[in-house]
């Protein structure tokens, strides 16, 4: 079964209250979710195995640990996904990146797919799908069936704000995918917003309206 993590470290917590401030401009808006975006990365990939190798350190031989070769893809949802990957970049720099463009149906708010691009092998990889916000959850529902129908078999979806109803969307639809977020909100509002949210997120990460 899927599991939810709230990742709710102090200065995520902070961070994300200054997102969140209508004020607050696109330039520090995209810092601030750069910021996050590492510091969840920490989290999403606390259970990477490791292996122990031999080194020398200047002072003797010695055995510690590394990764032990997990392979990464990270797929950002277009537009506002993208503001995620430089962020977890900074801590998996080898990792292949993808993307799946979807937009909302702003009469019906269902996700309309118009664009998909994948690594090659990335059913060998685990894949960390990005959208800053999980609203109604059909975006992440339909890109995560994308990538299932690509072979993946290992995805983990990050996002940054969720509302109840879309983390209960996805873990109905795919059970086998974990769900990490800075906050849950409490609902969404008649245009399928969170509230209390922070807005559009691709509009404030790009300064389009």
């Amino acid at each position: 079964m899927s599991q939810l993590h709230v990742i709710d470290h102090p200065m995520i917590q902070h961070k994300l209250t200054i997102m969140r401030d209508k004020n607050t401009p696109s330039k520090d808006f995209r810092e601030l979710l750069y910021e996050i975006s590492l510091i969840m990365g920490y989290e999403v990939t606390r259970d990477f195995p490791l292996k122990e190798v031999e080194i020398e350190t200047p002072m003797e031989k010695t055995t510690m640990k590394m990764i032990a070769g997990k392979k990464v893809a990270l797929v950002p949802i277009l537009r506002a996904g993208l503001g995620m990957v430089e962020g977890l970049l900074a801590l998996l720099p080898v990792a292949r990146v993808g993307h799946i463009g979807l937009y909302r149906d702003e009469s019906t708010h269902k996700p309309v797919p118009y664009y998909c691009k994948l690594p090659k092998g990335i059913s060998e990889r685990m894949v960390i799908l990005t959208d800053p916000m999980l609203a109604t959850g059909g975006s992440a529902c339909d890109a995560i069936a994308l990538l299932k129908e690509h072979g993946c078999r290992d995805i983990r979806l990050m996002c940054l704000v969720a509302a109840p109803e879309g983390v209960n969307a996805v873990m109905e639809a795919h059970p086998d995918v974990d769900i990490y977020v800075a906050a849950v909100d409490r609902t969404l509002n008649e245009d399928c917003y969170i509230l209390p949210g922070l807005g559009d997120a691709g509009d404030r990460i790009f300064g389009t309206k």
